[in-house]
């Protein structure tokens, strides 16, 4: 079985090979759907605004509130105890469930249930997402050493898997949004319980689980938001244009280096 890590890196490799591809032509871009392609051009823009990133944001400071301010971290303290009440078992599906957002949005393209981008585009927008998203949380860890509510180590604050799995339900609201609302939605619930389940296993504190969330939509939006830029530079200078993502692991941090000339 694949940890997180290795399915990250097989997807930003994924996401290399798509850039090699595109980079010897022009970018193609047809109005009828072909999984390979751009399936309208007029979709693939991305329009930033400031309301994107207010939830992400307060999120992300109620985060470190938890941290730092006696009150807030009185809240993790009172959630933690309610939870230990409940009683609730324990369980390993966490660990799968953060990604099941984005496994699918793969498999609603596999049966015809189309959404925004082509396989090669989807597949490097999802690789920057959760190269993003690692970019915020793992440096935070080693620097602000929250201890776990299990004492096992000092590397709570904020969530790596609530954050990858809020990344992943972005990652498939902006997919489907504007052609099936519903299906968009719909990855929330997983990584909710994803975040409701770090704090059942005694792994997170609220805190952790609230930026967690923060930091993943965060990371999408900049996702989307950094292809939209890089697919309107390419566009207007094809010929020249060159674009490489290499992904890159060594001991417990992964990453990813881009090169562009246009």
């Amino acid at each position: 079985m694949y940890s997180y890590r290795q399915f990250f890196l097989i997807l930003l490799f994924l996401g290399v090979l798509s850039n090699q591809a595109n980079a010897a032509i022009a970018p193609t871009y047809v109005h009828e759907h072909n999984e390979w392609m751009d399936s309208n051009r007029d979709t693939l823009e991305y329009y930033p605004s400031i309301r994107n990133f207010i939830l992400p944001t307060a999120a992300i400071g109620y985060g470190f509130a938890s941290v730092y301010i006696p009150n807030f971290n009185q809240v993790n303290v009172n959630v933690h105890d309610a939870i230990d009440k409940w009683n609730l078992p324990q369980s390993k599906l966490d660990n799968f469930t953060q990604f099941a957002p984005a496994v699918l949005v793969y498999g609603l393209n596999a049966v015809g249930i189309h959404g925004k981008h082509g396989l090669w585009d989807r597949t490097l927008i999802y690789g920057l997402s959760q190269a993003y998203a690692s970019s915020f949380v793992v440096p935070l860890k080693h620097i602000i050493k929250e201890q776990r509510p299990d004492g096992s180590d000092a590397l709570s604050f904020p969530s790596g898997h609530t954050s990858s799995a809020f990344a992943s339900a972005q990652f498939m609201y902006r997919e489907y949004k504007d052609t099936h609302p519903w299906i968009s939605v719909s990855g929330y619930s997983f990584a909710l319980f994803t975040g409701v389940y770090r704090m059942v296993n005694n792994r997170h504190w609220f805190g952790d689980v609230v930026a967690g969330a923060g930091f993943g939509v965060l990371a999408t939006e900049l996702s989307y938001l950094t292809f939209s830029t890089l697919k309107k530079h390419r566009t207007k200078n094809a010929q020249n244009a060159f674009i490489s993502y290499v992904p890159f692991y060594n001991s417990q941090v992964y990453g990813m280096n881009c090169v562009m000339i246009f």
